[in-house]
């Protein structure tokens, strides 16, 4: 059913073809408004009686959702063109850009996924003597307060909320279920008269709070302290940091709806093998420590990621993917965009990708500024950290000519930097950027600014894995390339064997966690599939030879997607029974070092070394020293030998 797009030039502010917008996206464009918000209101309250009715403008929400409240509505859907498409200093067409930002709009969302979090209000408060109680005096009203002062501290008087004297040692846990460890603890011990006296300190003291506001002015307890929610800071010396905190944590008590925001697949992870390390690709980028090795694969601590998706972007086998929204509903965003500006009739559109705060930098450069050129594309996500690589070059390969990141304050810069960096390396120079600024002026001035190289004359719209559409999409951009050449790090690549060295024990190949390499049953043979190799480094770690190498590069060619033999020996045949086994070459030098050993002196030891395993036991069995061999058997006594006995005496 097509929907009901209501639309408002904002007092004639910007132009919009109604008719040329229904006819592009098949959807029931009204002719614009000129006040929706204000003198045309009446015609808002008549919109709001239908369902599946989109309200184009997003400024003035807050006037609409309490409209939809007083008529007993659900609150409208809302899209912003304005700001995005229609306030722009670009005299060139903005109809192909606005039915692409509505095709996108009528895309099904995926429901997000949250877990409760309870916070009781048990507030632990961390600082100076004087900086520390005046806090716990304005907390406690609110939250059940604890403060914890330097053993020298003198203890105050208040028994409004509880003092205790220690040091502290660590603190893990997010809000809700932090857990602090504290030695030389100290309690108060209340009764008597004058002052408060002290248990007997004691170390290792555990205890659990909610919310942790540390006023020591020291280093943070925590990486990406600002993510780590629960946990407060401010500087001691600065009153209105330190008021902004407690305010902040007054209102830290009930329950909170915490975002699920990664999903895992721990058989497809390959972070180690029987004790041996391989991919650490999450583990060293994840900026709040929310993963942590757990045997074979990783786990993820979902209270304490902070959502940034870096490690989704990283992931080389999909064991870990961002899903709020999933990977695959960005993959949707990024082709039907790109689809939608096509089909509208525009030609070589740039994304732009941003977070809320890129969100607002564009509503400022709209109002104020010349806004954005009319062939640049917005796509605005909740974690930018989540738009990796494969993102990119999938965009490339849609139709975008250029794909721009505007990361706001909050972005991991590092983590960013390495994925464009890989993207560059699969589709070439000058198709991704980095916008790393903070002024809306800038921004249109480097939109306005880019020459971006010619777009893609065929788009492809590749589906499958992160993994499957990069390989896709760098075969659409690079039609008669054969192999890319990668950055250190990457995520595809080849197994290099030094073939002299290898002995084809095959230890890499019972480790290898994505079965790239593999064996041949019925041959001496190391085989690998490149498509399926996620450069571990597994294999490089347990090779007794140090035989192999990695190599990372992009095979474009069928090639990877099917078994090669990286090397391959003569069997050897059992000389009993001549079945084949193990390795000629092998068996040969194992012959040739134990010839003159002692325990093989004579020539039927040393031939059972070129035997099968049937035929060595069967050998071993039947030689004069048969070590299967035990003291001969006693004969059975029989009832003659009894009575011969008897007979005797």
């Amino acid at each position: 059913m097509a929907k009901t797009l209501i639309t408002c030039d904002c007092l004639g502010s910007q132009a919009i073809d109604h008719k040329a917008l229904s006819a592009a996206t098949g959807q029931d464009v009204r002719a614009p408004c000129s006040a929706l918000c204000t003198q045309q209101i009446d015609r808002a309250a008549a919109a709001l009686t239908h369902d599946d009715t989109i309200f184009c403008c997003t400024q003035e929400a807050r006037v609409f959702e309490t409209l939809a409240a007083e008529l007993g509505t659900e609150p409208p859907a809302l899209l912003d063109l304005r700001d995005r498409a229609g306030w722009t200093a670009d005299k060139g067409s903005t109809l192909p850009k606005m039915s692409a930002l509505i095709a996108e709009a009528l895309l099904p969302a995926a429901p997000e996924k949250t877990v409760d979090v309870v916070s009781e209000g048990l507030c632990l408060i961390l600082g100076p003597t004087d900086v520390a109680l005046q806090a716990a005096d304005q907390l406690c009203t609110h939250l059940g307060v604890t403060v914890l002062l330097d053993i020298a501290a003198e203890i105050p008087d208040s028994r409004d909320f509880d003092v205790i004297v220690g040091r502290l040692r660590k603190a893990k846990g997010a809000l809700g279920q932090f857990e602090v460890e504290i030695d030389a603890l100290q309690q108060i011990e209340p009764g008597g008269r004058g002052a408060f006296s002290l248990s007997q300190p004691r170390d290792g003291g555990v205890s659990q709070c909610d919310v942790i506001l540390d006023l020591t002015g020291a280093p943070p307890l925590f990486p990406a302290h600002e993510k780590r929610e629960g946990y407060l800071r401010a500087d001691p010396d600065h009153a209105s940091g330190v008021a902004a905190a407690v305010l902040a944590a007054s209102h830290l008590v009930g329950t909170f709806e915490k975002p699920l925001y990664v999903m895992t697949e721990p058989l497809l992870c390959a972070h180690s093998r029987a004790e041996q390390t391989g991919c650490t690709r999450c583990l060293d980028i994840c900026p709040t420590g929310a993963i942590s090795p757990d045997g074979d694969h990783v786990s993820i601590d979902p209270m304490i990621c902070a959502g940034c998706g870096a490690c989704s972007a990283v992931c080389p086998s999909g064991a870990v993917s961002y899903d709020a929204p999933p990977v695959a509903e960005t993959f949707r965003r990024v082709q039907t965009l790109a689809q939608a500006y096509l089909a509208a009739g525009g030609t070589a559109p740039r994304l732009l990708v941003h977070d809320a705060y890129g969100a607002e930098m564009i509503r400022i450069s709209a109002r104020h500024g010349r806004g954005l050129p009319a062939d640049v594309v917005p796509l605005e996500l909740p974690a930018i950290g989540a738009f990796g690589h494969a993102e990119a070059v999938a965009g490339l390969a849609a139709g975008f000519a250029s794909v721009s990141l505007l990361p706001g304050p909050g972005a991991e810069m590092d983590a960013l930097a390495a994925q464009i960096a890989l993207a560059t390396a699969i589709a070439g120079q000058d198709r991704t950027k980095i916008l790393d600024l903070t002024d809306p002026d800038a921004l249109s001035d480097a939109l306005y600014a880019e020459n971006a190289p010619a777009a893609l004359t065929q788009p492809v719209r590749p589906m499958g894995t992160r993994r499957q559409i990069t390989r896709q999409a760098a075969r659409a951009l690079h039609p008669d390339a054969h192999s890319l050449s990668l950055p250190e790090g990457a995520p595809y690549g080849a197994v290099v064997v030094d073939t002299d060295a290898c002995t084809l024990c095959l230890s890499c190949v019972s480790l290898c966690p994505s079965g790239a390499l593999a064996d041949n049953p019925d041959l001496p043979q190391l085989r690998f599939q490149e498509d399926a190799c996620l450069q571990c480094g597994l294999c490089v770690t347990v090779c007794p030879e140090d035989a192999l190498r990695l190599e990372p590069r992009l095979d474009l060619t069928e090639t990877a997607l099917t078994q090669q033999v990286l090397n391959e020996e003569e069997p050897f045949a059992c000389i009993e029974c001549g079945a084949l086994f193990g390795v000629k070459s092998t068996i040969d030098r194992i012959t040739e070092k134990l010839q003159d050993h002692a325990m093989f002196a004579g020539g039927d030891k040393l031939k059972m070394i070129q035997m099968c395993d049937n035929c060595r036991v069967n050998a071993q069995f039947h030689s004069t020293d048969n070590p299967f061999a035990g003291k001969e058997r006693p004969r059975v006594r029989t009832t003659e030998d009894y009575l011969s006995k008897r007979r005797d005496h």
